[in-house]
């Protein structure tokens, strides 16, 4: 059992119902239902689908707002990589008028929408820091940085695929006089005005980071590493998405990706003299293999045709004014933007090592059988298919919990326990 604490809004320990709790000097919350980690869509549809079966949840997110990450880490120009259709919480659509690649902004306003609709008031400002699962009582036990601590039956592991940034370590970057961020750290060209900028990651964001800089009359040039497949957004006026999901439906994989890379050359022509080789295996294909996504093009492949967007291959080093690249060539340059991506990072606070990998921070277990571990511990967001992905494991995690919590209030019916307060 726990009691409800009008002034903080929360149910809070009581020591003589929860005689097993040891002394603390830390104020310890006992949840009704799942306790949720992490404040981003993933964690508001769990919520939201909790909700709908009579299920409370509480979530604790680190930031001070819900979606920290697209509120406080994304660049201005972001819309959507995926038409709508594909990109709903479960239990809501998109407003009508919504354009079929809403904004950042229009997205946002969709998430607080979401909230408010299904009443969902996380517990702000609370770093994680442990989780650990104590079979003793059969609870998890949740440590944050703040001095509280919070204790439930389910655990519900919603930080993400995009936890923190990642800042790789590139020989030289210490001496170079120029400004070095990450993509996180970006909101707009405006601030390169007339200047050379050289972007590190030839992704999405990369891509569209390189498009924002040429538009506010920078000079970019990027990184391309690896090998990676540029396809054309959309396809017949329909989303090249929408067409190889519905193609999926009738042929192999490796057929669709033929296809695929037949209409990409007649549509966009062969990106290997732009310095964009196309990796050996398909887009889907790989995708499903590694989940690195392809890059929806929405101009920057023009722009690198016409050489106001230069590509590099990997750098060498970066010196005090530029860099060294692996094939010889020296440039000089203002800015440095690492378009680098995100990671999990579940192995710095969940003490479980069955379930989550402690190499990647992700379920061991691939798309769709990683939803659900042991000791009723469950991860949403981390199936390397965006939103789509996440809905279709908050669907899945809310019904098992409903009947989780069913079974326990018929446990309650039929051995009840009578309660004294003396």
């Amino acid at each position: 059992m726990s009691v409800w604490n009008e002034s903080e809004g929360k149910r809070i320990h009581d020591p003589f119902y929860f005689p097993f709790l040891p002394k603390t000097d830390n104020k310890i919350f006992v949840t009704e239902g799942p306790l949720i980690i992490g404040g981003g869509p993933s964690g508001l549809a769990v919520s939201a689908c909790l909700k709908e079966k009579g299920v409370p949840s509480l979530i604790l997110e680190r930031s001070h707002c819900i979606a920290s990450l697209w509120q406080l880490k994304t660049y201005d120009r972001l819309r959507l990589h995926l038409p709508k259709k594909f990109c709903e919480l479960p239990l809501m659509p998109y407003p009508p008028g919504f354009p079929t690649y809403p904004t950042k902004q229009q997205f946002l306003a969709y998430l607080e929408s979401y909230a408010k609709r299904f009443d969902i008031k996380p517990v702000f400002n609370q770093t994680v820091v442990s989780a650990e699962f104590e079979r003793a009582n059969g609870m998890w036990r949740v440590c944050t940085q703040e001095g509280s601590e919070y204790l439930s039956k389910w655990l519900v592991v919603a930080t993400g695929e995009n936890a923190e940034a990642v800042v790789p370590e590139i020989e030289g970057i210490k001496g170079f006089k120029g400004t070095v961020v990450h993509t996180s750290e970006y909101r707009s060209g405006d601030l390169y005005q007339k200047k050379k900028v050289l972007v590190v990651g030839c992704g999405n964001s990369g891509m569209e980071v390189c498009l924002d800089l040429y538009n506010y009359g920078a000079m970019p040039s990027i990184v391309v590493k690896e090998a990676v497949h540029v396809l054309p957004r959309e396809m017949f006026g329909s989303s090249t998405f929408g067409i190889s999901m519905w193609l999926l439906k009738w042929f192999p994989m490796q057929t669709v990706d033929r296809f695929l890379l037949i209409m990409s050359r007649i549509m966009l022509g062969d990106t290997a003299p732009l310095g964009l080789e196309r990796p050996h295996l398909g887009p889907m294909e790989l995708k499903s293999v590694s989940g690195k996504t392809p890059v929806l093009d929405v101009g920057t492949l023009s722009r690198i045709k016409s050489g106001d967007i230069k590509v590099f291959p990997a750098i060498r080093k970066l010196t005090e004014k530029g860099a060294e690249f692996i094939d010889g060539r020296k440039e000089e340059f203002d800015a440095v933007v690492l378009a680098t991506g995100y990671r999990s990072n579940v192995p710095s606070w969940l003490k479980e090592r069955v379930f989550f990998s402690e190499k990647d921070g992700f379920p061991r277990k691939p798309f769709p059988n990683g939803w659900k571990g042991e000791d009723g511990l469950y991860s949403v967001g981390f199936t390397k298919r965006g939103l789509l992905g996440a809905s279709m494991d908050a669907t899945r995690i809310a019904h098992d919990i409903h009947q989780s919590w069913q079974d326990m209030a018929k446990q309650l019916i039929e051995y009840p326990l009578s309660w004294s307060s003396t």
